[in-house]
């Protein structure tokens, strides 16, 4: 079993930048890929990031070039560096561990870009 803390969310101007964390706690955590999702307002969620536990990674189109992902295994944790943000990237984020059946979500971290 795996269990998710995000932090790192808050208020932000447009260009500017945070880093997200999801600290892990389960001795699955260096064997999973882990995800970062976002879900806007009314929206779906989204996939925004993936690291594999190879360190490879994946990203959406709408982030490339300004979203990094990473993980520190000594520490358990996954990053999710943000930079030049724009009004569009306001979400809440999450990050998910997909390790069957169903996968762990963390609860989630609100991001909020101002104009």
């Amino acid at each position: 079993q795996v269990h998710l803390v995000e932090s790192g969310g808050g208020l932000v101007q447009a260009g500017g930048s945070l880093r997200l964390s999801c600290a892990a706690s389960g001795s699955s955590f260096r064997l999973s890929a882990i995800d970062w999702y976002r879900q806007a307002p009314g929206k779906q969620r989204e996939l925004v990031a993936s690291i594999t536990s190879n360190r490879g990674t994946n990203y959406a189109d709408s982030v490339k070039g300004r979203f990094t992902i990473s993980r520190d295994n000594v520490k358990n944790t996954v990053y999710l560096q943000m930079n030049s943000l724009k009004p569009e990237d306001t979400a809440v984020y999450y990050c998910r561990a997909p390790i069957p059946p169903t996968g762990y979500w963390g609860q989630g971290t609100q991001v909020t870009v101002s104009s």
